[in-house]
């Protein structure tokens, strides 16, 4: 799923829902009182659903509902979003004001939430708490000397040419190894500064200019702060000429390259890598080198780049990577470029809700667990489990249907889907946040002992067996996963609420939102990349050629499908990009109608708000993906984003189902209904 955004959650909500699926006795009489769960006021009926079921379906709420100037795009995630930030403003309130012990998770949070909050100090402070880092960069002085300075920036939470940290080995998952990855580029993505087109050209310059800005607020004279933009602009341009595209890095094949420290040496001798790694206090027994050719040229820039231009490019960084805990100025001139520019977004949004996020970024399962005892019982995740394994039955059932599916890779398939980790709400070993000191100090002090307490934790899970039971997100989260490499599917509590959840609405609605992310994040792992994980997560080929070539050609009808899609003028879908996530759309949706047909045919059929429970199947998908997008964002996620634009969520998912057409009764030439022969169909 996108929007990685929180929420709170009502512990009553998934019990409900449980209770709804999984019992009988009493169910009916309560059924008779419920609404759909519908705003028929959202819905735009001058707009028939068989031409474009999204603006029927959401068209009244985008106009009564136009972005509000802090942000980018506007929908229901934004909406959950506001309404968690709400609860854990109110946990972090309290937290600051309790004089908690020392040490205290209650004092953690509360303290950095305080200083984040205390822009006077912030102000007062300046960049002083970046001086150490300055420091360092000022030692650069030949290729040697670098790699230090890289470890300690990196340690830090600098983003500087390349990526370093701990994940699961593919073709050994219980192992964990080193991993080398590209980066180093202060534009959302390479195509950023290959790109030739006006748009293009238009960012490029708003880039340099902004990096000018803020070495002036360093302290430079207007010339010299310039020169330093163009070498900046100059270096990173260098190193996006060399870097994978996102779609080549979709293809885990592509970007698995185990190698000792020794052959990565040979293949990047200009960089001390036996230093750097003793610096960063592990010395890894193998690395997967995500990507070589990158690694190489690297090496080969860094040859013919001066000390000079490589420090300033390690400032820049520096400076990029703590805007957000600098004085008011640089603050907001890091919005004004990657908020206004990048995104279109006009103001701010509140400094407490800023406040909030970075206190969850820094210390989220600390945070966690004061939302998840507020918020979430355990009796709602064991509930919450249930309704999991409800649609997992589903999908493993439909599998045995499959016609284009050989028996061998069917089996396979199944104890698979057998095999899935399901993480429900919260973790159940929460992490130990006892070597991170949080102090009333400078913010970004705080936030630099933040990052390397998290880089010592991920460090040292290097060389050691994988820890399956760590999480990626923290419990408020509105979101959810599949990882391939652990094979579980993850859903943190704050997605079990409206509009996925709502106890206020009849079952279909809500097979109709949950179910289907249930079945997304299920699907997942047998999308174009999950498919190429066994049940181990071990990257294998447990496919016949014959499944293979079958499942490849059905992929790539997503693939054509969406790259003939248009968000905006000037603005195409990238078929292939977003590929893994049209699948799991469509897998995940029909997987769970399928459930929702499980369970109606035990349960009485009612026309509520005068829809079929079909008809309201499918709005509650379509309520989910409600948004109005900025054009400049529109823009950014088109260049960015695995997952499609959200009307295209609804409209090319639903035109692929024969489910949908004979609900609506949609018939050709509909919009909202695709030829036989065009129509996609995997699950």
């Amino acid at each position: 799923m996108r929007h990685s955004l929180s929420t709170a959650l009502r512990a009553g909500a998934v019990v409900a829902l449980a209770a709804l699926l999984f019992t009988d006795g009493g169910v009916r009489a309560a059924v008779s009182n419920l609404k759909s769960g519908i705003n028929l006021s959202d819905l735009d009926r001058t707009c028939k659903p068989c031409s474009d079921f999204y603006q029927f379906a959401n068209g009244n709420w985008i106009k009564k509902n136009p972005i509000p100037a802090a942000y980018p795009s506007w929908g229901s995630f934004n909406i959950l979003a506001d309404h968690n930030d709400a609860v854990l403003h109110g946990i972090l309130e309290d937290a600051a004001k309790a004089n908690a012990p020392a040490g205290s998770n209650e004092q953690k949070i509360g303290s950095y939430y305080a200083s984040c909050m205390n822009t006077e100090a912030i102000d007062k402070a300046g960049t002083t708490p970046l001086d150490p880092l300055f420091t360092e960069i000022d030692g650069v002085t030949d290729a040697k000397s670098l790699a230090p300075v890289v470890a300690k920036l990196q340690m830090d939470g600098v983003s500087v040419f390349f990526g370093f940290g701990s994940g699961a080995d593919f073709k050994d998952s219980h192992a964990t190894i080193g991993q080398f990855a590209q980066a180093g580029l202060g534009l959302p993505d390479r195509d950023y500064y290959l790109k030739t087109d006006a748009r293009s050209k238009s960012i490029q310059s708003a880039y340099v200019a902004h990096v000018t800005k803020m070495f002036s607020l360093l302290g430079e004279s207007d010339a010299q702060a310039a020169a330093d933009a163009q070498t900046v602009m100059s270096m990173e341009t260098a190193l996006a000429k060399e870097q994978m595209s996102r779609t080549e890095e979709r293809d885990p094949s592509k970007v698995y390259h185990k190698m000792t420290v020794a052959e990565l040496e040979k293949l990047a001798p200009n960089f001390d890598w036996a230093t750097y790694f003793t610096d960063s206090g592990v010395t890894p027994n193998a690395i997967n080198v995500a990507q070589p050719d990158y690694a190489k040229a690297l090496s080969s820039l860094l040859a013919t780049w001066t000390p000079a231009q490589i420090k300033t490019y390690l400032k820049w960084h520096a400076i990029h990577a703590f805007a957000y805990a600098l004085p008011t100025a640089f603050d907001d001139a890091n919005f004004a470029f990657y908020g206004k520019t990048l995104q279109g977004t006009k103001v701010q949004r509140d400094r407490w809700k800023r406040c909030v996020n970075a206190t969850d970024n820094a210390l989220g399962e600390a945070l966690g667990q004061a939302y998840v005892a507020k918020e979430f019982p355990p009796s709602a995740k064991a509930q919450a489990l249930e309704l999991v394994k409800y649609v997992k039955s589903t999908l493993r059932a439909d599998m045995a249907t499959l016609s284009w599916m050989t028996p061998q890779t069917k089996a396979k398939a199944q104890r698979k889907l057998d095999a899935f980790l399901l993480k429900i709400g919260y973790p159940d070993k929460w992490q130990n946040y006892g070597k991170l000191d949080v102090t009333n100090g400078a913010f970004a002090t705080n936030a630099i002992a933040a990052n390397v307490f998290a880089n010592d934790v991920d460090y040292a899970k290097i060389n050691k067996p994988t820890d399956r039971t760590l999480w990626e997100m923290t419990p408020p989260t509105v979101n959810a996963y599949y990882d391939p490499t652990v094979n579980e599917i993850v859903f943190p509590a704050g997605i079990l609420q409206p509009p996925f959840f709502n106890k206020d609405a009849d079952m279909p609605v809500n097979f109709g939102a949950i179910g289907a992310v249930i079945g997304h994040e299920s699907t997942h792992g047998f999308d174009d990349e999950g498919r190429q994980f066994d049940l181990n997560g071990n990257l294998a080929d447990w496919w016949t050629p014959q499944d293979a070539k079958a499942f490849d050609k059905r992929a790539q009808c997503i693939v054509d499908q969406f790259n003939k899609l248009s968000p905006a003028a000037g603005v195409k879908e990238n078929g292939k990009l977003v590929e893994g996530e049209a699948i799991a759309d469509l897998g995940g949706l029909t997987i769970a109608y399928k459930a929702f047909e499980r369970w109606q045919a035990s349960h009485p059929r009612r026309i509520i708000d005068g829809f079929t429970p079909e008809q309201r199947f499918f709005l509650g998908w379509a309520h989910v993906w409600a948004s109005s997008e900025r054009p400049q964002f529109i823009s950014l996620l088109a260049n960015t984003d695995p997952h499609p634009y959200d009307k295209f969520r609804v409209n090319a998912t639903l035109a692929n189902m024969p489910q949908f057409a004979a609900a609506w009764g949609c018939k050709l030439p509909s919009a909202m209904v695709r030829p036989p022969k065009d129509r996609c169909q995997i699950w």
